[in-house]
């Protein structure tokens, strides 16, 4: 059975929730306020996504994964990903690891177990799959994502093979 998206009613009041964290999480930390948008485009496995962007910050979620399973995603991917933004506006992204210290500093004092990822079943739900490259390396075939191989054919990425350490190649 095809799960439906959120409705516009769960919809604010994900936003709603969301804006209440971040105010909360603003007073703990005596940050100025500042508001985020809010978007529900997320495709894919992910939950939420927080994500900044050309110096705009936004939070993403997947209105099907979101309406699923919806009180624990308004319970736990809602404080998640505003710790996310909120790590950002402490401590910067670039200084900081994702899941690090400082972001399990910022979800403990939001009250909310410090939970990196968590396993859904998607069944129902629109899943986006990634096309798959078959490259070699001297011991075996890989299969690199649409996206690996965009930024082989670029000239922006090589792969080695982690068993071999030799280069990992497009197969002819």
């Amino acid at each position: 059975m095809l799960v439906q998206p959120l409705s516009r009613q769960q919809k604010d009041q994900v936003c709603e929730a969301t804006g209440a964290c971040i105010r909360r999480a603003e007073h703990i930390f005596k940050l100025a306020p500042r508001p985020v948008p809010v978007v529900f485009d997320l495709k894919g496995r992910a939950v939420g996504m927080y994500r900044v962007r050309c110096g705009e910050r936004l939070i993403r979620y997947n209105p099907y994964i979101f309406a699923k399973y919806f009180d624990s995603n308004l319970n736990e991917t809602v404080p998640h990903e505003v710790a996310h933004y909120v790590t950002d506006r402490l401590y910067g992204l670039g200084n900081v690891r994702s899941h690090g210290f400082e972001w399990k500093t910022v979800m403990a004092a939001l009250g909310v177990d410090a939970r990196a990822t968590a396993r859904y079943d998607l069944d129902g739900i629109p899943v986006r799959r990634q096309r798959r490259f078959a490259y070699r390396c001297s011991c075996r075939i890989h299969q690199l994502t649409s996206c690996r191989h965009n930024r082989v054919l670029r000239g922006q990425a090589a792969y080695h093979c982690q068993n071999c350490g030799s280069a990992i190649v497009p197969v002819a």
